[in-house]
């Protein structure tokens, strides 16, 4: 698979998962996910996608310091409908880390890792996403704001000539590397910045 460089330069999300140990993928249960995994997750790399990401790095590096985070051990809420805006998008990326599920979740071993339920949409919460450790009922709240990633003036005449139909080859490369330098850009220069990733302990 080809892809911009970026995404390995990215830094890897290690966790901890006792299901996976448990069920024999390893000695340790510990997994590590790479930007890519959430690419191939959602069949494309994108603002959206890339906000998902970097709040989950970021909520659970509060959430556990220097502690490995303990997948399938995460409730997540979110503040929006699964089915308004890039919410459920946002969902599927947190639920890859997480573990945390919706109805449609692993109910578990004889009651032991469930993650059904543990993914709620339309939670009156503050900001747009939120992450609670079960084990002490610790929480953070996140949110993103990719307005202040400025995208390059020529990508909106790029965009109408790719849906038209009228862009050429050389066009569609062209519209296609400026889209993912946007996303570099997110992920690299801003990803630790507090105007356009909002991290605050939750209530």
């Amino acid at each position: 698979m080809n892809y911009p460089a970026f995404f390995d330069r990215l830094p890897v999300i290690r966790l901890r998962d006792p299901l996976a140990q448990f069920l024999g993928v390893n000695d340790d249960g510990v997994l590590d996910y790479r930007y890519v995994d959430a690419v191939r997750l959602a069949g494309h790399s994108c603002p959206t996608v890339g906000a998902a990401w970097n709040m989950s790095r970021l909520a659970l590096a509060a959430l556990y310091g220097d502690e490995l985070p303990c997948r399938g051990a995460i409730r997540v809420d979110l503040a929006n409908a699964g089915d308004e805006g890039v919410t459920g998008v946002i969902a599927s990326v947190v639920t890859l880390l997480t573990g945390a599920a919706g109805d449609g979740g692993f109910k578990g071993i004889a009651g032991q890792f469930r993650r059904r339920s543990l993914l709620t949409y339309g939670v009156g919460i503050p900001l747009e996403l939120r992450l609670t450790r079960l084990d002490d009922g610790r929480s953070v709240d996140v949110a993103c704001d990719t307005s202040r990633i400025p995208a390059d003036p020529a990508m909106a005449d790029l965009l109408r000539q790719c849906l038209s139909g009228q862009a050429d080859e050389a066009a569609r490369r062209r519209f296609g590397s400026l889209w993912q330098e946007r996303v570099r850009c997110l992920l690299e220069d801003f990803a630790d910045d507090p105007q356009v990733f909002i991290v605050r302990p939750g209530a």
